[in-house]
C-alpha cells in the first residue's frame, strides 16, 4: 500500500484523494493542477500560484542542469527559494526533450540525483515517451528500456523525495496495463501516464481515454495517476472521470503569448473578442479593448492570469461533482462543446463496466441529459443486479399501474429496464428522465428486459410500453408478450394507483 495517497470521495473512477508530500511538508488535495513552470521564461510569478489555487507545479531540471547559471543558483538555493514557491515541486527529467530531439546528455541515475540536490519534491527518471501509433515491435521494445530504467530509479537514494514511474506502451491499451502492473510493483510513487500529449494535439481524446483506461487497469486504487500535459481545462472532467488525479499545464502561458483566451469550451482569440465571458478578476476588471492595447509583457501576463483562474475553477467545480456525485453530469456537459470531446465520452463509457467497480452505489440524484446517459454504469449495474431478484409466476412490467391479474406487477422505465415497485424511491431509479425519451433510452430498457428474462426462463413476461420504437422492441425476446399502452386508454383510477405505486418506501440504495 502507497500510504502517501490516501481517497476522500469517488466518482465513476474519479475521487478526490490527499497526496501528502513529505519533503515538502504539504499535502496535495487532487484532483490538483500543476502549473508548468519553464525556468528561463516565466509569464507568472510562481509565488504568486497559490492565488489561483495552486498547491504544486512542475519544472523541468533538465533545463536547469543543462543553463549554467540556472543550474549553480538552483544548487546554491534550492527549487524553492529560486521560484519563490512554498508548495510542492515536481521535476520533469528531459523525457520530453528526448522526444523531441532524439537523445539527452543525461542518465536516470545522474538526473535523479541532481533532483533531489535541487531539493525537488517528486522527481522523475528518463523514460522513453514512445508516441502513438508506432509498430508495435517499437512499442514493446522502448517499454523494455523504460522498465530498466524504473529499476535504476529503484536503486537511487532519493530520502524523502517521492519518484515518478511512467507508464508507457504507445496506444496499445494492453502493454499501457502491463506497463502498469510492472511501474505498480516497483518501490517508486506517483504514475505519470506518458506519451499523450501528441494525441491531446491531434484531439484524440477517445483514443486517451484507452490509453488511460488500460493504464488504470494495471494500477492499484491507492496509485496517484499523472496524466502528463493535459492542460486544457475543456478535458479535465473527462480525464477525472477516469481515474487521473494530477494534470500539469503550459498551456495557461503558451496559449497567452498567442493572445489566446480559455474557456472551458475551447480557447478564443482575443482580436475576436467583444466581451470576456467570465467573472474571474481579469474579465471583470478589463474588457477585451483594453487588454489589447496593453503592451505584450502586459498583455501576455494578464491572459496567462485569466487562463489559470479558469483553470482551477474547473478543478474545483469537478472536486464539487465527485463530491455531489454527478461528474458523469458535468462530463456529458463538456462533451457537447467539441466533437472529439464527444468521442472521448464515448469512449468513457465503452469502459462503463470500469467505471463500475469505483462508482457509489447510491447517490442524490441521476439526470438523463443525452443518448450516452443510457451507458452510464448506474445503468448497467442495476442490469447486472436483475440477478438478485427472483420473479414468480405471471409478471407485468410495465410503464403504467398494477394489473391484478398477474401474479406480480412489477415497473419498466428507460433507460433502467425492469425493477419491482417497491424500489421506486431506490437510486438510480428515482432518476430525472425527459418525457421524449430517445432510442438509445428505450433500447436500453429493452435490454434489461431480456436480461431478466433470460435469468428467469421459468417465469412468464408481459412488457406493456408506450410507444417504444422497432429497435428497442427487437431486443425483447419473443416468448415475452407485448402490448402498446399507447393504443389502449387508462383510466383515472389506474393513472392515480401509478402515482401511488411510486410512492412506496424503499431505501436509499437499490
Amino acid at each position: 500500500m502507497r500510504e502517501h495517497f490516501e481517497i476522500q470521495a469517488q466518482d465513476a473512477a474519479g475521487r478526490i484523494g490527499e497526496l501528502r508530500v513529505p519533503r515538502a511538508d504539504v499535502t496535495v488535495e487532487t484532483p490538483a493542477l500543476m502549473p508548468v513552470v519553464n525556468p528561463n521564461l516565466i509569464t507568472v510569478d510562481p509565488a504568486r500560484f497559490p492565488e489561483f489555487g495552486a498547491e504544486v507545479l512542475i519544472t523541468n531540471s533538465y533545463i536547469i542542469r543543462n543553463d549554467d547559471d540556472l543550474r549553480e543558483q538552483a544548487l546554491d538555493e534550492g527549487l524553492h527559494e529560486m521560484l519563490g514557491f512554498d508548495g510542492a515541486i515536481v521535476t520533469d527529467s528531459g523525457s520530453f526533450q528526448l522526444a523531441e530531439y532524439g537523445e539527452i546528455n543525461v542518465t536516470t541515475e545522474e538526473i535523479l540525483d541532481f533532483q533531489y540536490r535541487i531539493g525537488s519534491d517528486v522527481g522523475t527518471p528518463v523514460d522513453i515517451p514512445t508516441p502513438p501509433d508506432v509498430e508495435r515491435e517499437r512499442a514493446e521494445s522502448e517499454l523494455e528500456e523504460t522498465q530498466k530504467r524504473l529499476a535504476a530509479a529503484e536503486g537511487v537514494e532519493t530520502g524523502e523525495m517521492l519518484v515518478n514511474a511512467p507508464v508507457q506502451g504507445s496506444t496499445y491499451p494492453d502493454l499501457r496495463e502491463s506497463a502498469a502492473e510492472h511501474a505498480y510493483a516497483t518501490n517508486l510513487d506517483v504514475f505519470p501516464v506518458g506519451a499523450v500529449v501528441p494525441l491531446m494535439n491531434e484531439y484524440r481524446y477517445g483514443d486517451m481515454v484507452d490509453v488511460v483506461a488500460g493504464a488504470k487497469r494495471g494500477l492499484g486504487a491507492d496509485a496517484p495517476v499523472h496524466l502528463f500535459g493535459a492542460g486544457h481545462p475543456m478535458m479535465f472532467a473527462l480525464a477525472a472521470a477516469m481515474g487521473c488525479d494530477l494534470f500539469d499545464s503550459a498551456a495557461y502561458a503558451l496559449y497567452a503569448r498567442d493572445d489566446r483566451y480559455m474557456t472551458v469550451r475551447g480557447t478564443e482569440h482575443l482580436d475576436e473578442m467583444a466581451y470576456f465571458p467570465c467573472s474571474c478578476p481579469i474579465c471583470t476588471e478589463h474588457d477585451p479593448e483594453e487588454v489589447r492595447q496593453l503592451g505584450d509583457a502586459a498583455r501576455e501576463e494578464l491572459l496567462a492570469e485569466h487562463n489559470l483562474h479558469v483553470s482551477f475553477a474547473e478543478i474545483r467545480r469537478i472536486k464539487q461533482a465527485i463530491e455531489r456525485g454527478d461528474l458523469l453530469e458535468l462530463v456529458e456537459e463538456r462533451a457537447r462543446s467539441h466533437p472529439a470531446m464527444l468521442d472521448g465520452y464515448r469512449a468513457l463509457l465503452d469502459h462503463a463496466d470500469q467505471l463500475e467497480e469505483t462508482d457509489p452505489a447510491s447517490k442524490d440524484a441521476f439526470f438523463y441529459t443525452s443518448t450516452e446517459s443510457a451507458q452510464r454504469p448506474e445503468v448497467q449495474r442495476h442490469r447486472e443486479r436483475l440477478a438478485r431478484l427472483n420473479p414468480e409466476g405471471n409478471v407485468l412490467l410495465s410503464e403504467g399501474s398494477r394489473r391484478e391479474e398477474y401474479d406480480a406487477s412489477w415497473r419498466v422505465k428507460p433507460p433502467f429496464g425492469p425493477y419491482p415497485r417497491e424500489l421506486s424511491q431506490t437510486y438510480p431509479l428515482t432518476a430525472e428522465t425527459p418525457d421524449r425519451m430517445d432510442r438509445d433510452g428505450y433500447e436500453a430498457a429493452a435490454k434489461g428486459v431480456a436480461r431478466l428474462a433470460a435469468l428467469n426462463p421459468d417465469t412468464e413476461f408481459t412488457l406493456a410500453h408506450k410507444g417504444w420504437p422497432a429497435s428497442a422492441l427487437d431486443y425483447v425476446p419473443p416468448r415475452v408478450d407485448v402490448v402498446d399502452l399507447t393504443l389502449q386508454s387508462e383510466s383515472v383510477e389506474d393513472v392515480e394507483s401509478e402515482s401511488a405505486d411510486e410512492s412506496d418506501g424503499g431505501s436509499s440504495e437499490e
